[in-house]
């Protein structure tokens, strides 16, 4: 993104994407579940194109970011159980 447009749009970007990372230790089952590729995993979307992939456990009250993905990106296949993640 930065060098396709500039350093500053970048920055402001991925700050963004951050505070959506941060925004699920209050609301952490607003993504929606996809047990059906991995075992907890949730996901939601941050304007649109970037997936937000991340599991909850409720025990520890903890929040695990497993991956941020742009665009075409296939985060089925990087996240199912036994890929690489």
């Amino acid at each position: 993104m930065a060098e396709r447009r500039s350093p500053a749009v970048a920055d402001h970007y991925t700050s963004a994407v951050i505070e959506t990372c941060e925004g699920l230790s209050i609301f952490p089952l607003r993504g929606v579940s996809r047990a059906d590729i991995r075992s907890g995993l949730r996901v939601t979307h941050h304007r649109g194109r970037t997936v937000i992939a991340y599991t909850v456990d409720h025990d520890a009250r903890l929040v695990s970011s497993l991956g941020v993905l742009y665009g075409g990106q296939d985060f089925e296949q990087a996240l199912a159980e036994g890929g690489d993640t």
